[in-house]
């Protein structure tokens, strides 16, 4: 990893299942911590130059815990949240000149590993992309947005799930939303993104359909584990990640 990096965590969500309306999904415990500091411990274990929470429902609790547990932590607000790739706009006034990549992770995702994240780092390297996201393959698709790719293997891009044919929601390829992207080329895809879709949102898989248009490089990583990428969405699912983690 030479090439130097800053690390965006998506951080608005409101967490509509774990039931408590009151609490950001990300300040929800998973081993004594909440979420986003394993999140944010894993950025700095990367070696970031740079880490930025993009916060948004209940966003006091999370930049009041993050200033005084990780002092380094910068913030971005997305209000109202209009998507992921909406989300990730809200950097730009702080990463739009930044010369080298920009890691996308997921406050909710406390399982990552630091190797695999080095290994989606070298791949994006060697294949010398503009963008590279981290997949995984499960058996029940269901709800995931698909990696899309050619014959010969090289990826297409990514359609959400509410936005699949029959055929595309045949794929078991799912995207984890976790990417890596060349900062200069990211923000500029991301101005070309546009919420033509189910949910009337900006997709921040969109940007790798801006790049295969514009014949850029992208490519997949596929995670082994495919625990690693589990994001949290209930309270069910909290206790899981808490018991992997605990077996870890």
């Amino acid at each position: 990893m030479e090439k130097r990096i800053a690390t965006v965590i998506m951080a608005a969500g409101k967490g509509t299942r774990m039931k408590n309306p009151d609490k950001a999904k990300v300040m929800f415990e998973v081993f004594g911590k909440p979420m986003i500091q394993h999140v944010v411990e894993l950025a700095q274990a990367l070696g970031s130059e740079r880490v930025i929470a993009i916060v948004g429902f209940q966003r006091e609790s999370v930049i009041s815990y993050l200033t005084t547990a990780s002092p380094f932590v910068e913030f971005a607000v997305q209000d109202p949240q209009l998507g992921t790739g909406h989300a990730v706009m809200q950097t730009e006034s702080a990463l739009g000149s930044f010369d080298g990549d920009v890691l996308v992770l997921s406050g909710d995702v406390p399982l990552l590993r630091a190797e695999t994240i080095h290994r989606l780092v070298d791949e994006h390297h060697a294949a010398d992309a503009v963008a590279t996201v981290l997949t995984t393959v499960i058996d029940d698709p269901t709800g995931y947005g698909r990696v899309l790719r050619d014959v010969d293997g090289s990826v297409l891009g990514v359609v959400e799930h509410k936005d699949a044919s029959e055929d595309e929601r045949m794929v078991k390829e799912i995207n984890s939303g976790i990417y890596v992207f060349d900062a200069k080329h990211l923000f500029d895809a991301l101005h070309h993104i546009t919420p033509h879709n189910v949910q009337n949102e900006y997709y921040l898989p969109d940007a790798f359909l801006y790049f295969k248009k514009e014949h850029m490089p992208i490519a997949a990583v596929i995670a082994e584990d495919s625990n690693e990428i589990r994001g949290v969405n209930t309270v069910e699912q909290l206790a899981e990640v808490e018991m992997a983690l605990r077996r870890r």
